[in-house]
């Protein structure tokens, strides 16, 4: 049996709601069921059915039912469940003329609506049964069913008759729904959708139309809508209207007062010029009767709301107030909407203006950067990226975090940014630039911000307390973005001052040489050709503006290729509910998930198109596929953590595949640190990066060796000269045949000898080590200073002795070894 032939058989018809375009489709039976004919709706192409707007269905339902019946398709959407109501339909006078009962159920919307905007309810269509009751069910319809049937909506009645009480509750009920779907509206195309759906039984407009006053003009923002007859004299609401013209929406929105025309010589006989350019009225196609209602806001006129019906309309007392309630509603949704969009212009700007006007670019290197605002308020804040060519050539790399999340922390972040770029500019070092901004930070004051640029109407303190806001087309962006300011607020914010945190790192292309200065921001990491990613600890001073004098020492690494540098702002990292060490966990997730791709050069990680694929990664990784923050292990921080990301991906560009130019193993991975004489508490830094290096080696001894024999000539450099160390760490060969290499530079000539250390001796067993543990060692001259250098071969399956034969390089020490090094009993 066919569907038509079911529907038939139970005299049931089957309706369509589809709440994305608010559009309603109605087999034959279900536009009988609620009155709908086929003159006053169009067909859908290639069928029975007909398609009309979602308003003109609800003009044909009772207010109170109609309300009733959204409450329970909302829960159906949220649950995705089935759900069943019964309505009564109504008549153009708002008379009951049958009761219906309708079995719903949401359809799952497609890949293509959830990838859209809009909620899931706003992207979920209806499918329903409708069917007619015989009797009235509900305590509700039995009382209404005992009353009698109500006489017309307009029509005179007293306040006890049971027709005036069905239309005060027709009109609570459309004023309750309409209230609640404009406090909903978000936007100004929100509040036309809703405007658009507006229809109250025995009182339904058939065009609407919404004019927006820009300075001496009324624009209209469309006309809205099922009209009737196709006319209704859209085409002249199509039209701006100046304040001074001679135009019924003009004369509302100059005078303040609403305006109603009762029929077409009524119009005709005020407006002459106007009725020429439209069809005729009345039953001939255009307009009967019209209401013209200005929108004002705190006394001052925003726009004007124009209706028209196709029909005779009285305008009762009742039917104005209804308007007027609309009206005022309207007006609030509309300035609401019109300051929410003027707040997100200004924050568009004000990211356009501190980003990189262009795509930032390094010769020779490649470079993927991302700023994401933060979910709630204004969406900017202190956090900011930015790259600056430098006059030697390089390229400095610079992102930074000012405390705070409003417009003070973009103020100051935007005129830091400058400073930072001049100094830049200027050829200073990096730790130069730094302590220079840091300077420039401190001295600022309360002035700063850009609370101190708000448009003042007076000279006298408290001025303009009483003003009313501007309407849609006035200049609010400022206004909305600062709010209201108190006389002490300056002086507030000068109590206050604000510190920065930064990251500077100057590149140079040829090489990959970073040197590095840092204010108290997360440290960089970088990812190893063939996957995981290292933080890699960096000299730092305290964040910017709180002490002028601070020192920034620098970090020289180097970035090899098929590394990448990543640099991130704590948001990152901590949003979500996430600290440091488990953000940092996070994104080293993340970032070791992506070790290559096409445009990698076959050299691991790098190329353009993999680099931007990492930079989305990272922050789906945070945000989510949908941008809904990812609750991390701390839920009560979750809130608190909702901060905005900074990002920077840096490779060096791709390089032909092959040997190294001598001939010699390509590296897979290379570490280069320097620590300085006054910072010898770096050494643990030193063997932590190097544990770093070696996570996946095979020998664990080997790396309790290599750590060891490190912190020995480290300590070495430290103790005996008077320069820095620079250690160079690298790990060359195939993955089954892979060394270890590391070197200690220093600056000093003096090479190093062999003692026989006593048993009480605190010093002369790093030579001992090295012989005892490498696999080759040895020490270089340089031009300047020397080179103490080792070399490890990975050992497969294990360490330790082998039987009673010797001890394999590289291994733990043997007793006789033991005793050799500490000179006595190695208990």
């Amino acid at each position: 049996m066919r569907t038509e032939e079911a529907l038939s058989a139970t005299g049931a018809g089957l309706w369509t709601w589809d709440n994305a375009t608010g559009l309603v489709t109605l087999d034959a039976h279900a536009a009988h069921l609620l009155g709908v004919t086929p003159e006053t709706a169009p067909r859908s192409p290639r069928t029975t059915d007909l398609t009309l707007q979602g308003n003109a269905v609800r003009s044909h339902l009772h207010a109170v039912d109609y309300v009733t019946f959204q409450g329970i398709v909302t829960l159906a959407l949220t649950e995705h469940t089935p759900a069943e109501a019964t309505m009564r339909v109504v008549d153009r006078d708002g008379k009951v003329i049958r009761t219906v009962r309708t079995l719903v159920r949401p359809l799952r919307a497609t890949h293509a609506e959830i990838s859209g905007p809009g909620s899931p309810e706003s992207t979920t269509r209806i499918v329903g049964l409708l069917y007619e009751v015989p009797e009235p069910v509900g305590a509700a319809l039995d009382e209404e069913a005992a009353a009698g049937p109500p006489a017309p909506a307009h029509a005179a009645a007293s306040p006890s008759a049971p027709s005036d009480w069905d239309w005060r509750r027709n009109r609570e009920a459309f004023l309750l729904d309409a209230g609640r779907a404009l406090s909903e509206a978000y936007t100004t195309a929100d509040v036309l959708r809703v405007a658009s759906s507006l229809a109250m039984p025995g009182f339904a407009p058939d065009v609407l139309t919404l004019y927006a006053l820009e300075g001496e003009r009324l624009r209209p923002l469309g006309p809205l809508g099922h009209e009737a007859g196709g006319g209704a004299g859209a085409g002249a609401a199509e039209r701006p209207v100046r304040r001074d013209q001679a135009h019924p929406a003009a004369e509302a929105g100059r005078t303040g007062r609403a305006l109603y025309l009762l029929d077409p010589d009524e119009y005709a006989r005020r407006y002459p010029e106007l009725l020429a350019g439209e069809s005729g009225g009345g039953e001939g196609g255009g307009p009967h009767s019209r209401a013209y209602l200005p929108l004002i806001v705190a006394g001052s006129p925003i726009g004007v709301w124009a209706v028209a019906f196709g029909r005779p309309v009285a305008f009762t007392p009742d039917e104005r107030a209804v308007l007027t309630t609309v009206a005022r509603m309207l007006a609030q949704a509309l300035s609401r909407a019109t300051l929410n969009e003027s707040e997100r212009e200004l924050t568009a700007g004000l990211q356009r203006t501190m980003r990189p006007a262009r795509k930032p670019v390094i010769p020779g290197m490649e470079l993927a950067a991302r700023y994401i605002p933060t979910g709630g308020g204004l969406q900017v804040g202190g956090d900011w990226y930015d790259v600056i060519p430098l006059p030697s050539g390089r390229t400095a790399l610079v992102i930074g975090d000012v405390q705070g999340h409003d417009v003070r922390a973009a103020g100051i972040m935007g005129q830091l940014r400058i400073a930072l770029r001049a100094y830049a500019s200027e050829g200073h070092h990096p730790d130069a630039v730094l302590a220079r901004a840091s300077r420039f930070l401190y001295g600022m004051s309360g002035a700063s911000s850009l609370g101190e640029l708000r448009p003042r109407t007076g000279t006298g303190e408290g001025e303009g307390s009483g003003a009313p806001p501007p309407g849609p087309g006035a200049a609010t962006a400022t206004t909305a973005v600062t709010g209201p300011e108190s006389p002490g607020d300056a002086e507030a914010e000068a109590d206050h001052p604000r510190f920065a945190t930064c990251l500077y790192i100057e590149v140079d292309p040829a090489t990959g040489t970073l040197d590095i200065a840092r204010a108290g921001h997360p440290d960089p990491a970088v990812q190893l050709p063939d996957g995981p990613m290292l933080v890699r600890p960096t000299a730092g001073g305290l964040p910017l503006g709180i002490d002028p004098d601070s020192d920034y020492p620098t970090t020289r690494l180097v970035l090899e290729p098929g590394e990448r540098l990543l640099m991130c702002t704590d948001g990152l990292i901590e949003t979500g509910g996430h600290d440091l060490e488990t953000g940092w966990t996070r994104i080293r997730e993340v970032v070791e998930e992506h070790t290559g791709g096409e445009g990698s050069g076959g050299e691991g990680p790098g190329g353009p198109g993999d680099l931007e694929a990492l930079a989305d990664a990272l922050v789906e990784g945070v945000l989510g596929p949908r941008g809904a923050r990812v609750p991390g292990p701390l839920a009560d921080r979750h809130s608190a953590h909702a901060d905005d990301i900074a990002l920077l991906l840096l490779a060096p560009g791709p390089s032909p595949a092959g040997a190294a130019p001598d001939g010699g193993s390509v590296s897979s991975r290379r570490s280069v640190l320097t620590i300085a004489q006054a910072e010898p508490d770096r050494i643990a830094e030193a063997r932590h990066q190097l544990r770093d290096l070696l996570h996946d080696w095979a020998d664990e001894d080997q790396v309790d060796g290599a750590v060891l024999m490190l912190s020995e000539m480290l300590t070495n450099v430290l103790v005996h000269t008077d320069g820095d160390a620079v250690l160079v760490a690298e790990i060359t060969g195939p993955p089954d045949v892979r060394t270890l290499r590391v070197q200690v530079l220093d600056h000093s000539d003096e090479l190093p000898h062999r003692r026989s250390p006593g048993e009480m001796a605190s010093s002369g067993r790093g030579l001992v080590l090295l012989e005892m543990l490498a696999d080759r060692w040895g020490v270089d001259p340089r031009g300047e200073g020397k080179c103490i250098w080792f070399e490890i071969r990975e050992r497969h399956g294990g360490g330790g002795r082998d039987g009673d034969g010797p001890t394999p390089p590289g291994a733990v020490l043997s007793e006789e070894q033991a005793s050799e090094l500490f000179g006595g009993d190695p208990a």
